[in-house]
């Protein structure tokens, strides 16, 4: 069985100092995807007036994102079994920051959406790759530190939306947005060369694939390597995956409905300023912040079922409470209730679809799982057109409540994984 099923009884081994920056550089990228992500869709609002599109119409255009999302995370796994996950990461890390400086320059909804096709292809395979690294490295530290990651995506996000909510009644989105660019460019470019340093992914692989969690030396003949059978897709393992994609899959529905519909509902149905609508993603990107901080602590304490059963209950009531709110203060509340809810169940999905089948595992639940965050958002374009955007918005707690009752469902495989590692 993988090496992570043994997370939970090794005991605390020093980390070492190339792991450490390995670590810390994969932060920021992880910190960078969310803080570009952020400027987007703290701008749909004024992308929407200024292409004149109807609800329905945007709908269609962010479905191209989920489009070219899709498409090049199928085709990540591949790139980063060819040419390994931190090279991936890095030029993923160039593309996306270019990606996301043309929507403002469309001034139609085809035009949008063909710009939005490129930055959903940049977003899904930084996402692939950063993914994949994170994967092998948790595997090397032998402690589940996967939560961290995500809640650097989440601090990106929330500083993002912060500072889109401060400008977005001084400045138009083209100048915001290339702001954004020029900053994602020069982050990758200070941090790029810590991952594409002369040895790092092979010496990540040798931490991942050792017994006991550091450089591989001579291996005892009554120990087996971890890694290719860890790899191996065989029908059960495809299945787990597959699993673990749709647990992915029901959460980040919830967090890519709030940010692109979240401030439309404040500042449509609850007649909020555009600067306090803004904030409502910046509200949820905290309180998922603070829940990935603590992730690790809650992942060792209470297993992974306690948390995503917990955690989905947690992100159903704070939905319905943010979707279905008389008042902009309840409704920022149960956003942020739904961030702390929804902050570990992600994280704890695409790690363990990892373990078992390496990139392909990463790769196949996050394209399930970024696909419920991309999809998501047109089918609530289109249920808004239909009945309203608060009861459109419903369907998120809704999808929590199904990722808790698959991880209850699902409860079996984390005690036979227990069972077999001993």
């Amino acid at each position: 069985m993988p090496l992570l099923n043994k997370i939970g009884t090794a005991a605390p081994r020093p980390t070492a100092p190339d792991l450490r920056r390995l670590r810390v550089a994969l932060t920021v990228f992880f910190a960078l995807d969310g803080f570009v992500f952020a400027g987007w869709v703290v701008r749909i609002p004024a992308i929407k007036e200024q292409t004149g599109a109807s609800a329905s119409q945007l709908g269609l255009a962010l479905l191209a994102v989920s489009a070219g999302a899709v498409i090049t995370m199928t085709l990540t796994g591949r790139l980063c079994r060819r040419y390994g996950s931190l090279q991936t990461t890095v030029a993923c890390g160039v593309l996306l920051p270019l990606s996301v400086a043309l929507p403002p320059l469309t001034d139609s909804i085809v035009v949008l959406g063909l710009v939005l096709l490129f930055f959903g292809a940049a977003y899904g395979g930084i996402s692939v790759a950063m993914n994949s690294a994170a994967v092998d490295l948790v595997a090397a530290l032998r402690r589940p530190v996967m939560p961290s990651f995500h809640a650097a995506f989440s601090l990106g996000g929330m500083i993002g939306a912060g500072l889109g909510g401060l400008v977005a009644g001084h400045l138009s989105p083209t100048p915001h947005l290339l702001g954004i660019t020029v900053v994602g460019l020069a982050v990758t470019a200070v941090t790029a060369p810590v991952l594409l340093r002369d040895g790092a992914a092979d010496r990540l692989r040798e931490h991942s694939s050792a017994p006991d969690g550091g450089p591989r030396g001579p291996r005892p003949a009554d120990t087996k390597p971890a890694s290719p059978k860890a790899h191996r897709m065989d029908p059960r393992t495809r299945g787990l995956v597959l699993v673990f994609g749709l647990i992915a899959l029901c959460t980040a529905y919830g967090e890519g409905a709030i940010a692109d519909w979240g401030p439309l509902h404040l500042e449509e149905d609850l007649h909020a300023h555009p600067g306090v609508a803004a904030a409502s993603y910046s509200c949820f990107a905290f309180a998922m912040t603070i829940g990935r901080l603590s992730g690790t602590t809650l992942l060792e304490r209470l297993g992974r079922t306690r948390t995503v059963v917990g955690g989905g209950a947690t992100a159903c009531v704070g939905m319905l409470l943010g979707a279905l709110a008389p008042s902009t203060g309840l409704a920022l509340a149960g956003f942020a209730v739904t961030g702390l809810g929804l902050a570990n169940i992600f994280p704890v999905a695409v790690e363990r679809a990892g373990a078992l089948a390496g990139p392909g595992g990463v790769a196949a639940a996050s394209t399930l799982g970024y696909g419920g965050m991309l999809v998501g958002p047109p089918l609530i374009g289109f249920m808004a057109d239909w009945y309203s955007l608060p009861a459109a918005l419903t369907s998120v707690a809704l999808l929590a409540a199904v990722a808790a009752l698959i991880g209850f469902a699902t409860r079996h495989t984390e005690r036979t994984e227990r069972t077999e590692s001993v």
